[in-house]
């Protein structure tokens, strides 16, 4: 039988009330707190707005009032948390202030919630350390809205008990999200940092005067993004290549390394890091196996196409963006 448990969301912003929406479409009691209380409203307002999106969409799986009516708000955190199973805190990105909230949340919090921070950067050993419960704190670091990027990171301290990140896991996975576990901590975690090291390229062709601002959005919207919609970069690079990625590595690797170079930076690829990557890419995907992967990431593609030729918004990239 599903759980149907309490959730607490602590933070009334967009990735507050962007969980709302997780955890209330798929049938839990949701109760949402902020210092605020002006920001409830905005907060429900917004919720609403969505709502009404995703339906107009068909992407609900009950009706827009039956998932809204899940959600309420409260001014004491007390409240928020009381037989909850699980508490996000989705404060400000300020270490004194996330600290401070899961000092309150360890000290008010059923004893076997978890309590997780959704956190953009700041590991939980550094906001939770000092606490008595810590054993049971993570980071849950989403993607922006966390309703349309499913993904969810899950970053334990080395406090983190085992048992914390198998419910986390359970609890997001049920909401219907995918939940990566970190082998250890890092600031910035999987998710920010790829975004970050594309971001810093990116600012980089702009201050040498490569290409524009909209050239490079273009790259990335009508190149890159889409073919990263289907597959990740390591895919990408074992599809790109017959023979797979250390193929890809052998042809392409000395290049990428002196682009590196160029901009100050050793990442090259040596034998026994690709050997690794390989090993791992051939546990998921037999080499035998690859012809029909390639046809199978064609595919995909085909239907992203058909699915953008047909719905107004996807086409040149946004409808408020023509070209």
């Amino acid at each position: 039988m599903a759980d149907r448990s309490p959730i607490a969301i602590i933070g009334a912003g967009s990735i507050g009330t962007g969980f709302a929406l997780v955890f209330a479409g798929s049938g839990h009691p949701v109760r949402l707190y902020d210092i605020a209380p002006a920001r409830l409203d905005t907060a429900i307002g917004k919720l609403h707005r969505r709502l009404a999106d995703l339906e107009a969409f068909g992407l609900l799986e009950a009706s827009h009032e039956a998932i809204a009516a899940r959600v309420t708000t409260t001014p004491s955190l007390e409240a928020a948390l009381a037989d909850a199973v699980l508490a996000i805190e989705c404060a400000p990105e300020d270490l004194a202030t996330k600290q401070a909230v899961f000092a309150d949340l360890d000290r008010l919090a059923r004893s076997d919630a978890v309590l997780a921070s959704a956190t953009s950067a700041i590991p939980i050993s550094v906001t939770a350390g000092s606490l008595a419960g810590r054993a049971r704190c993570l980071v849950a670091h989403p993607g922006n809205p966390p309703y349309l990027l499913p993904v969810i990171e899950l970053v334990p301290a080395p406090f983190t008990a085992a048992a914390t990140i198998a419910r986390a896991a359970d609890l997001f996975a049920a909401a219907g999200m995918q939940p990566v576990r970190l082998e250890r901590e890092i600031e910035g975690f999987v998710f920010n940092r790829l975004q970050g090291a594309v971001l810093r390229e990116a600012y980089r062709l702009v201050r040498d005067g490569v290409a524009s601002v909209d050239a490079i959005d273009t790259v990335m919207r009508a190149g890159l993004g889409r073919r990263w919609s289907v597959i990740g970069p390591f895919e990408t690079a074992d599809l790109n290549v017959e023979g797979g990625i250390d193929a890809h590595a052998r042809r392409m690797g000395a290049a990428y390394a002196r682009m590196a170079e160029a901009d100050g930076e050793d990442c090259a690829w040596d034998a026994a890091l690709v050997a690794e990557v390989a090993a791992q890419r051939r546990a998921v995907l037999p080499l035998d196996q690859w012809p029909e992967r390639t046809v199978w990431r064609d595919r995909a593609l085909m239907a992203l196409e058909r699915c953008r030729r047909t719905t107004p918004e996807l086409q040149d990239g946004s409808a408020m963006h023509p070209r």
